[in-house]
Formats: structure tokens, sequence, C-alpha cells
């Protein structure tokens, strides 16, 4: 595969979408209007400049995808751009990375009172070999329906993911499975039992737990007796001083940002800082 391109992160929610849309609302996340998948599941997005984050759940009056009531709630999906995913699905096949197989699906977008369908294909690497939740590419047939301008401005001002904290019992367990995906030449040591996964600008950290937990005390998320986990999402803001007045009251002062504890945001620590550059 050629390097990774992140395309976004997904926040499981179960049934409980209607408190976790109106959670990122008063963090100052313009959430898109509902999603319907084909597949059976809800979604709700907070779209920034290249990638997004997904709220994904299912609406508990008519409960679908069963196999994501198997994911602790919390961010547990990464996702990265591919052109094409059967043939992402057979490069990674032939890495020997145990993956399945690729899958379109869809969900109606409103546009000035027009209906649209949102298209994807995705390739999933299986589970069973994700620690953390979901590892797959997604190949965007609509992009023009879901990168829109209107979407982009959030009242935090965040236009972009800045990195991200992976907890992991195995680091160099984990970082091997990314370097079978993506090339051995896309992830490094970093230290001190950590690993690090370079993608487009985004880093990657894939941590002990006691590193995670001594970085993020009591604001980490609740691990649920996960082996890995997704504990904290960092976000580019275009204005520190914007994000801290959305989110006084509820944010704290770090070592030049701010920071939401998993408690206040679906078990995942937020961490905002400003853009440079």
């Amino acid at each position: 595969m050629t390097a990774p391109v992140l395309d976004h992160v997904v926040l499981d929610v179960h049934d409980r979408m209607d408190a976790a849309v109106q959670t990122y609302q008063r963090l100052g996340f313009h959430m898109t209007e509902r999603g319907f998948h084909t597949l059976g599941s809800i979604n709700h997005l907070a779209i920034f400049a290249t990638d997004y984050l997904e709220l994904l759940g299912w609406d508990p009056a008519k409960p679908g995808r069963a196999e994501l009531a198997g994911f602790a709630p919390g961010l547990n999906g990464l996702v990265f751009k591919t052109d094409s995913a059967d043939a992402t699905q057979a490069t990674m096949q032939a890495a020997g990375v145990p993956v399945q197989a690729a899958q379109s699906f869809s969900r109606p977008v409103r546009l000035g009172g027009a209906a649209h369908d949102a298209k994807f294909r995705t390739t999933h690497v299986d589970p069973a070999a994700v620690p953390f939740g979901r590892l797959y590419v997604c190949q965007h047939d609509t992009p023009e329906l879901v990168w829109r301008t209107e979407w982009q401005d959030h009242p935090n001002g965040v236009r972009a993911i800045a990195g991200l904290l992976i907890a992991a019992e195995d680091p160099g367990g984990l970082a091997g499975l990314f370097a079978r995906v993506f090339g051995t030449d896309t992830v490094s040591d970093i230290g001190g039992g950590a690993h690090r996964l370079g993608a487009s600008g985004v880093p990657i950290d894939i941590v002990p737990p006691a590193r995670a937990t001594a970085e993020l005390g009591a604001d980490a998320p609740e691990p649920r007796g996960r082996p890995a986990w997704m504990a904290a999402l960092r976000l580019r803001t275009a204005s520190l001083a914007r994000a801290a007045q959305v989110l006084s009251g509820t944010a704290r002062r770090t070592d030049g940002g701010l920071r939401i504890p998993a408690a206040a945001a679906c078990n995942v620590t937020l961490d905002f800082a400003e853009r440079t550059g």
C-alpha cells in the first residue's frame, strides 16, 4: 500500500446517539444531520478539511449492525483513504494481512431539498487481528456529499485531526500490524516501548498503558478490559481562544492547549491545540 492518509475516526455510541450528538454539539462541533446507512447503522459527522469524526450507533427502536455491539463505547474505528477498496484488499491479502471482503453501502443526504445518495466501499482488516477495534480503508464514490464547506465551520474552530494516542498492552505487536498493512517505513520506534504510525502528517502514537495513564491521568477513557484502546483524539483549532470560550466550564488548560476529559466526551479524551503554520 501507499503511505497511509487518514480519512476519519469512528466513535461508537451504541444506542445512545441522541445523547452523543447533543454532547458533541455542546462541545462546539457542527454535526451533520442524522445519516441512515443501508447497513442498518446511523451516524452524525463532524467534517473537517480533509478528515472527519463520525459518531456511529443504532436506533434503539430499530437496532441494526449487531456486530457493533461487541465494541465498547468510545473511539474504536481508525479509517484510511483509498482510491480502490478492492485493490487495497488484494494488496493486503498479498502481504499476509487478514482482511475481509470489500463491501459497498450508502446513506441518503439532503441538499437544498433534493435527495442524494452518499456512496462508499470499504475493506476491513479482520477485527480479530485489531486489538483496539476496527481498522479499515474507505473509498468515497461521492466525496462531494461529505466534504462540504457549509459543514466545516465549527464553533470551537476545529479544522483537522492532529493526532491520536492508542494505549496497547503490546505496542510492538500493534505496530507490526500497521507495518504489514502500510509498509515498514511508515512505523517508527519513538522510545520507551512506544511506536508511531505516520499518516499524512497525523501522528498515531502507540504507547504502553502506563504511559497513556501518566499523560492523561483522570481524563483518560475507561478501557473496559480491552488489550488496546484509542485513548485520545488530538484536534487542531484555528483559534484556541475561540475554543476556550465555547468549552468554558468543560475543558481544562494543558501545556499549549485545552483538554476535555473522556467522561465528558463519550469515552475518549479530546485535546485541542492551535493551528501552527
